[in-house]
């Protein structure tokens, strides 16, 4: 036997066996979709209708492409990209649906007077402060509040005045509805015991004003401070968009700025110094009106500019909301109206010719009651203009299926409701205060509501408020059981309101706010699963990284 023969004819069949597989391997790869991005090895909570889990996704030019099995998906696509999540729980994009994010960056280049306790402590911090920058003429402050004080009185004038005799000082409550400025503020801003203001007060006690302004009081004081270049604006932006992404938001608003500010943020979001997603509300005001009548509804992939914010009343910490009844701890007062009702019928009755949406601050029972009945005035019945009462506080009874009858969005925050709780009762009796923060009860009326933080009034975090929604417990998950627990919502629940349903009230759910195929790829993987995590550890949780449009935006540094 000639066996030199059978080993080449050996060699030469597996020759071309090796060249046969080798050119399936190829077919094979070939035929593969080549993508940006594959993400596995995860818990994948898509917030789809079923509130499916799965393991992972691939992403293409800024969308989601697959989600599915990890193995499948690879026989499917080639992906630029691995990226092993580690078992970790991966979430859509966080949704801020009312922030105030040029706030935020204005407020983290001030002296920070949040969880200050007293009125000493702030004069302290002031003081640092104005020694670290001597540069600067005017000194200002934002995040007191008198309620986390032994003395819960508002503070006066006096101490500045000695401290800052030739320099004006501003400090902005933590709600932003009232202020303490010095005399120096005040001289500047032309404000004297006689001076009046609708929707706004000034303070005085003893025959002189003590330098406490309420409301649109305060726009006096605005109206005298130096304005940033555009430099020095980009920067504040810059700055707020670093804060928001380490915390997982992907989508933020800003309740209530002007043309110049949103032609800011188009600008950097067009050069990519923005990636921060921003659904605008515009500040109602007749030339903001005009102007964006004529212009109409501006929509990029990264700004959202179709609704106009309006003021009705003030907040329940400074006694500005509006009350059907008095403040149970001051009888002469019932808050008051920013915006006459004359003026908020004719804006209304004005917008409801455009195509955009209307979203007006309610706090008060009084400013709820009025505002639903406007909206229903043109509303008429059900619909889907997707009109908005932001806050909705202090709801009464009596007018919470109002909500569901003209298809009104409760945005709400849940943070408000633990931080507001302990002193809330005072304001409202025992009675009323069982209304003030009806979250489950306002859910009902539509199958959903918007849950954002008002930041920079609260803290940016969003697990802060989806632990308040759930939990309704502060950050020392106090009380043990749970404040007004019949109002908490589920953990689902919790979590739809700052994603789809946030995306919802702001038209982008067709885009945005789940893990689907054909959705903008926002996604955040978090180092522990909110949706198991004990009630007490969740607002420890860190996000490990934030990605927009598949893009990673932020990640944690070890």
């Amino acid at each position: 036997m000639d066996f030199n023969f059978i080993n080449s004819a050996k060699m030469k069949r597996n020759f071309i066996l090796i060249l046969f597989f080798s050119a399936l391997v190829h077919l094979s790869q070939a035929q593969k979709q080549p993508v940006d991005l594959l993400v596995y090895n995860a818990k994948i909570y898509t917030v789809d209708t079923d509130f499916s889990i799965t393991e992972a996704f691939v992403v293409n030019k800024g969308l989601f492409v697959e989600i599915g099995n990890k193995d499948n998906l690879l026989s499917k696509y080639e992906p630029t990209i691995k990226t092993d999540a580690g078992g970790k729980a991966v979430f859509p994009g966080f949704y801020d649906p009312h922030s105030h994010f040029i706030g935020l960056g204005q407020m983290l280049s001030q002296c920070d007077l949040v969880g200050t306790s007293s009125f000493s402590e702030i004069l302290k911090r002031l003081q640092v402060f104005a020694s670290e920058h001597p540069e600067s003429y005017w000194i200002i402050g934002r995040g007191w509040d008198q309620n986390d004080w032994d003395d819960k009185a508002f503070p006066n004038k006096s101490e500045l005045d000695k401290l800052f005799p030739n320099k004006p000082v501003m400090l902005t409550r933590i709600d932003g509805h009232a202020m303490l400025v010095n005399s120096k503020a005040i001289s500047l801003a032309k404000i004297s015991k006689s001076t009046k203001i609708a929707g706004g007060d000034f303070e005085i006690k003893n025959g002189d004003l003590t330098g406490i302004l309420i409301d649109n009081a305060m726009g006096m004081i605005r109206r005298v401070l130096p304005k940033p270049d555009e430099s020095e604006q980009r920067e504040i932006i810059r700055k707020a968009q670093a804060e928001c992404l380490k915390y997982g938001l992907t989508t933020v608003s800003d309740a209530g700025i002007n043309q110049s500010d949103i032609e800011l943020l188009d600008k950097m979001h067009k050069d990519g110094s923005l990636k921060i997603r921003d659904y605008a509300m515009i500040s109602i005001g007749l030339g903001n009106l005009e102007y964006f009548k004529k212009k109409g509804i501006i929509k990029t992939d990264r700004l959202n500019v179709r609704s106009f914010k309006l003021y009705a009343d003030g907040a329940l910490g400074s006694r500005g909301a509006c009350l059907l009844e008095p403040y149970s701890d001051e009888p002469s007062k019932t808050g008051f109206l920013l915006t006459s009702e004359n003026e908020l019928d004719a804006y209304f009755g004005e917008l409801i010719q455009t195509g955009f949406q209307v979203n007006t601050h309610c706090i008060g029972d009084s400013a709820n009651r009025l505002v639903l009945d406007l909206y229903g005035k043109y509303l008429e019945g059900k619909n889907d203009r997707r009109w908005r009462i932001e806050h909705c506080q202090v709801v009464n009874p009596a007018d919470v299926p109002k909500f569901g009858q003209f298809s009104i969005i409760p945005s709400i925050q849940a943070t408000h409701a633990t931080s507001d709780m302990y002193w809330a009762g005072d304001r409202l009796g025992s009675m009323r205060v069982k209304h003030a923060y009806p979250f489950e009860e306002l859910k009902l009326q539509n199958g959903l509501l918007a849950n954002g933080s008002d930041f920079p009034v609260e803290y940016v975090n969003p697990l802060f408020g989806f632990h308040s929604a759930f939990a309704r417990q502060d950050a020392k998950n106090w009380p043990e059981a749970g404040f007004q627990l019949e109002n908490a919502l589920s953990r689902e629940d919790a979590l739809r309101a700052m994603t789809i349903w946030s995306a919802y009230a702001n038209f982008e759910e067709k885009e945005r706010g789940s893990i689907e195929k054909g959705k903008m790829a926002d996604f955040v993987i978090l180092d522990q699963d909110i949706m198991q995590a004990e009630p007490s550890k969740v607002r420890d949780i860190k996000v490990l990284k934030t990605f927009i449009a598949g893009e990673k935006v932020y990640e944690i540094m070890n």
